[in-house]
């Protein structure tokens, strides 16, 4: 069986340089590593991770926590996630976490632990103080994506302004009438991303002189095509005066509502208008009105983050500012209109 001394040999490099640049453990130039990764090829040398681990204390793993495993947006940024780790020579290890309970307390406790990562990326996912305590003691560099977690870096659109510009471009076109489908939890967990997208909705409203419960309406649904359904057909078919547009708090959820006002009868946009939040592969397809994001995009800066941590980022700064929200834009298709007279 080849030796990292034969590879060493043949690249006509020292040991430890054949494995600095194998294992990606210290600085290699460039064209030292692509001969001595020729040369493992060449013979047939695969590195064994328990051996790297030993030696630089590095597993190549790191841990992604995420809530949804089947929602577009979360599998935009596994793909994201996937694509960076593995042009990094990283593996990835994925735990499917619930909001509470002994299952997510497993995850942090023991599943983590067993894996032996070197970092963890919580997508979606706001990590609080025991947690973070638990990761720290194994030295685990952690980053969020979109979730929150006290002190560490934090990668995110600001979802506040999200949810003000998806209700201020609707008041722009002159309804008066709206209504939001926040994310289940949105009012109990306000610096979640539901949450803070309820708070840009009803701050665009307050300066509109909208006061919700009056000519604005809030409820909360799943944040998924079957909830923002469900909830849509309760909001369009009660009775009394319905609202003319409706910001969805994710384009799934407006999908659903687009069911449900066609199987209600109600013209889109000409009886109801529709925004939806996220940026969905399906939007066009939709004609939805939405805020775009790069979930992809945002996957493989949130590892960038991570390599930047684990101090194997071409870049030597340890942190990019993670204060600065990520970019959205505004685009406008045949979901929204003027309200009828």
């Amino acid at each position: 069986m080849p030796a990292i001394g034969d590879v060493a040999r043949l690249a006509g490099v020292s040991k430890s340089t054949a494995s600095r640049a194998l294992t990606g453990r210290g600085y290699v130039a460039e064209e030292t590593r692509s001969r001595v990764e020729r040369a493992a090829s060449e013979i047939g040398y695969i590195a064994s991770p328990a051996a790297a681990s030993l030696v630089t204390g590095r597993t190549k793993n790191v841990g992604v926590v995420i809530p949804f495993v089947n929602g577009w947006f979360f599998g935009e940024v596994l793909e994201g996630i996937e694509r960076a780790l593995l042009a990094a020579g990283y593996d990835l290890t994925l735990y499917n976490v619930a909001p509470s309970g002994p299952e997510r307390a497993r995850v942090f406790d023991f599943f983590l632990a067993r894996a032996r990562v070197d970092a963890v990326i919580a997508v979606g996912v706001d990590l609080d103080g025991g947690e973070l305590a638990k990761l720290d003691r194994r030295d685990t560099s952690v980053v969020c994506l979109g979730g929150r977690a006290a002190g560490v870096a934090r990668i995110s659109v600001d979802d506040r302004a999200v949810g003000q510009l998806a209700a201020e471009h609707l008041l722009h076109l002159g309804h008066t009438r709206i209504a939001h489908l926040a994310g289940a939890g949105a009012a109990a967990r306000p610096l979640s991303v539901q949450g803070e997208r309820r708070h840009g909705f009803l701050d665009a409203l307050a300066a509109a002189g909208l006061a919700p419960g009056g000519r604005a309406d809030v409820s909360e649904c799943a944040m998924t095509m079957p909830g923002g359904y469900v909830a849509a057909l309760q909001l369009l078919g009660r009775p009394g005066p319905r609202p003319t547009a409706v910001v969805a708090t994710c384009d799934e959820v407006a999908f659903g509502i687009l069911r449900a006002a066609e199987r209600l009868g109600i013209s889109v946009p000409g009886d109801l208008s529709v925004i939806g939040i996220d940026g969905h592969e399906y939007a066009e397809m939709f004609g939805l009105t939405t805020i775009e994001q790069d979930p992809a995009d945002q996957g493989r800066l949130a590892v960038d983050v991570v390599l930047r941590l684990l101090g194997e980022a071409s870049v030597p700064d340890p942190l990019p500012d993670s204060g600065a929200p990520l970019p959205t834009r505004l685009v406008v298709r045949a979901s929204t209109a003027r309200p009828a007279r």
